[in-house]
């Protein structure tokens, strides 16, 4: 039976590997995946905490997603409001990321117009979030609009500084994310992993992380695994995406994502990596599966 697991896990992961390799279409892939989907989750190896993010699959009805995930080995959705949050936890799973209708990549902390507002917001999500036994709560540096470096750092200590300490009392950990702004995301400040590393530096909490994007820091920095390395004390959180494209992180695309999760696992994190790459198969829930296979080391 174990040698049995074993080969099943092996095919699924051959499968997703071998996309880029020989051209096979999406359906193509998510056909043969789907065959080999029988008692998968418990082919997983335990190791990496795997979770996606709700916003790639809106056209799945939140429970039909999360019982879905469950059966294929998610441990958490991301990136879901507080009137989701019960529907995961009914269907087995937790809510990794979360967030709500105000929170914005484009108007964030680094402007000091935006602090009381977005400082009454969070400060009721924070608590919601504790209430619920969520962990996770994202935040976002907001565009430059000609803030320098140094302004930002200040302003988004200023304005995340009664956040953070709302959070180590609610046992909550806020998380920047590390978005690119060459391609997705115009002028946004926390572009590169040296700026968030200084704000951390800056708040000086140890419910202050950032959530490094693997997709958004390959397009801006590349050298990904170095990073990894030398900033692990600083990550909370991983998401996944295929560059360029950000579509399956199979080998249609150029980063490596076993070696990467070994990377990830060697520095002893025991955080979440979320799947958030946007599906092209017909069959978006094989896609999910194949990425879950992918980075399952």
């Amino acid at each position: 039976m174990a040698r049995d697991k074993i080969n099943r896990r092996q095919a699924v992961k051959n499968i997703s590997l071998s996309i880029g390799a020989i051209g096979l279409s999406g359906s193509i892939v998510a056909n043969c995946v789907e065959d080999q989907k029988t008692n998968i989750q418990e082919d997983l190896k335990g190791n990496i905490n795997h979770s996606a993010c709700r916003w790639c699959y809106q056209d799945i009805p939140l429970q039909e997603f999360a019982r879905k995930g469950k059966e294929m080995g998610l441990k958490a959705i991301d990136l879901l409001k507080p009137d989701e949050w019960k529907i995961v936890r009914e269907a087995g799973l937790e809510c990794s990321l979360a967030t709500d209708t105000f929170a914005s990549i484009t108007d964030g902390f680094n402007d000091p117009k935006n602090h009381e507002a977005l400082q009454k917001q969070y400060l009721t999500l924070i608590s919601e979030a504790s209430n619920a036994g969520i962990k996770q709560v994202i935040v976002f540096s907001g565009n430059r609009n000609g803030i320098s470096d140094e302004e930002g750092w200040e302003q988004c200590a200023k304005g995340l500084d009664v956040l953070v300490k709302h959070a180590e009392k609610n046992n909550v950990t806020l998380i920047m994310e590390l978005l690119n702004s060459k391609v997705d995301h115009k002028d946004y400040q926390c572009d590169l992993t040296p700026w968030g590393v200084a704000l951390v530096d800056k708040i000086g909490s140890s419910n202050f992380k950032l959530l490094y994007d693997i997709y958004h820091m390959q397009i801006m920095e590349g050298d990904i695994i170095a990073t990894i390395r030398k900033y692990t004390e600083y990550i909370a959180h991983y998401h996944t995406g295929g560059v360029p494209g950000r579509n399956e992180i199979n080998r249609s695309q150029e980063l490596n994502y076993p070696a990467i999760m070994q990377a990830v696992l060697t520095t002893g994190f025991k955080g979440y990596v979320a799947q958030e790459f946007i599906p092209t198969y017909d069959d978006k829930l094989s896609a999910l599966q194949e990425g879950i296979m992918i980075c399952d080391v």
